[in-house]
């Protein structure tokens, strides 16, 4: 797998509708796509991303809320406790902002980039930030926390986004 061929997918691409699959081992392409992704993600601003934003459906996440990039393979939320409210944005749907509410902390077990078995707490937006990222990983996007109305006027703003993009493009050749 070639950097040069991933793309962050956008709303409306096949990709961030399906199922990731397991990962049995933690290889070499893994960690070129673990390494692709932060590059992704760091230069988009975002603080997570998942595989199937990359258009690979496997289970991979990465998250970084400034305290470091953490990657999580088959993660699993195996624990929640309480829960809030936030407005959530992500890179695969740009400018539009979800009320989604999650679990407050969450205890999530997985494998890291060495193949080792990990299990930690995560609160907070670190927390919220890994349940966004497996919601990808089973082909969930923010846009399915929305009312069907706002569902809607998302829609109709994305079309519109792509359009513009396409006439922008057009101009620019």
């Amino acid at each position: 797998m070639s950097e040069t061929k991933l793309r962050l997918r956008i709303y409306g691409d096949k990709a961030l509708r399906r199922k990731s699959l397991l990962v049995k081992c933690v290889g070499a392409q893994e960690k070129t796509l673990l390494d692709a992704m932060a590059q992704i993600m760091y230069a988009q601003g975002g603080i997570g991303l998942a595989a199937p934003q990359v258009g690979v459906s496997k289970q991979i996440i990465i998250v970084d809320v400034g305290k470091g990039l953490t990657a999580l393979i088959n993660p699993r939320i195996k624990k929640k406790k309480g829960s809030w409210v936030l407005q959530e944005g992500c890179l695969s749907v740009p400018e539009v902002y979800v009320d989604v509410k999650r679990a407050k902390r969450v205890f999530v077990e997985g494998i890291d980039a060495a193949n080792n078995t990990i299990s930690f707490w995560a609160d907070e937006i670190f927390g919220r930030a890994i349940q966004h990222e497996i919601d990808h990983l089973r082909g969930k996007l923010i846009v399915d926390y929305a009312s069907l109305v706002k569902r809607l006027a998302i829609r109709r703003k994305l079309r519109l986004q792509a359009k513009e993009g396409l006439r922008h493009e057009r101009v620019q050749q």
